[in-house]
C-alpha cells in the first residue's frame, strides 16, 4: 500500500469514529430532552393541582367555615361592640 492510501484510510477511520461519537452525543441529548419533558409535564400537573387547591381554599365560604369552626369566631353584633373614648 502506498502512503496516500494509508493516509486516506486513517482519515476515513477518524471520520467514522467522529460520526459515531456525534451520534452517541445526539442520543444522550435526546434522552436528556425526553427526561426534561417528562419532568415538565409532572411539574405542570403539580402546578394545576396547586392552583385548584388554592382556588378552593380561598373561597369565601371556606374562609368563613374555618373562621367559625377552627378559630371560634362569630359575626359581629351591636351588643358586643365596645366603644373606646379617646383620652385627652
Amino acid at each position: 500500500m502506498n502512503r496516500a492510501t494509508l493516509t486516506l484510510l486513517s482519515l476515513l477511520l477518524v471520520c467514522a469514529l467522529s460520526l459515531v461519537a456525534a451520534q452517541q452525543h445526539a442520543r444522550r441529548l435526546f434522552v436528556s430532552l425526553e427526561q426534561a419533558q417528562i419532568e415538565e409535564r409532572r411539574l405542570n400537573q403539580d402546578w394545576l393541582r396547586l392552583e385548584y387547591e388554592q382556588r378552593n381554599l380561598s373561597k369565601s365560604a371556606r374562609i368563613r367555615d374555618v373562621a367559625r369552626n377552627q378559630l371560634n369566631m362569630v359575626p359581629i353584633s351591636p351588643d358586643r361592640t365596645v366603644y373606646l373614648k379617646e383620652a385627652k
